[in-house]
């Protein structure tokens, strides 16, 4: 749907969930280098789901593209999730970013930096079952919406798309979906 509003895209994913985000930012930030170097490209944004936008902030704590534009991120876990604090004692050995994710002070996603100078769109859903609404503010200065849905029907909305597309353009969210001036 980003290409409806006349951006250019390409999809990155991470297949095993058994290793650390680390391990995928690593891979994701051989990606940004690639992308960085092609002369087509004049200015790259990113738009993360869920535990993407987790590996998205290690990957640029590694490595920071010249041509880095804005960055949105869709139901991102930046406080940890509860989901994956529950589950972290029985799964968390075996499926590494469970505990990577947890909410503990200590956990991976707790410790990450966020990418500074960066404009910062948020994108929740209120009915998300894995990420609470609170643990998608991230500590640094950012735009944020919620919308009403779940979790991965975030991915599945127009108005997700056009306030991704307004985002990009612009840096900020339309005021409609912003009251009260949800600017952090």
């Amino acid at each position: 749907r980003l290409r409806d509003h006349g951006f250019t895209t390409s999809t990155w994913g991470y297949w095993n969930i058994r290793c650390s985000l680390l391990v995928h930012a690593d891979r994701f930030a051989g990606e940004l280098r690639v992308l960085d170097a092609d002369p087509r490209i004049q200015r790259l944004h990113l738009v993360t789901h869920s535990m993407g936008g987790i590996i998205a902030r290690a990957a640029l704590d590694r490595f920071r593209p010249r041509k880095l534009g804005r960055f949105v991120m869709l139901a991102p876990p930046n406080r940890g999730s509860f989901v994956a604090t529950a589950a972290a004692s029985t799964v968390g050995r075996v499926l590494k970013p469970v505990a990577e994710l947890s909410t503990s002070d200590t956990s991976l996603v707790n410790s990450l930096p966020m990418p500074d100078g960066v404009e910062i769109g948020v994108i929740a859903a209120e009915f998300d079952a894995l990420v609470a609404e609170a643990s998608t503010r991230p500590d640094a200065p950012h735009e944020h919406v919620t919308l009403p849905t779940w979790h991965t029907g975030l991915l599945f909305r127009r108005e997700t798309a056009d306030l991704t597309a307004a985002f990009l353009a612009s840096g900020r969210f339309p005021a409609q979906f912003a009251p009260g001036g949800e600017t952090e």
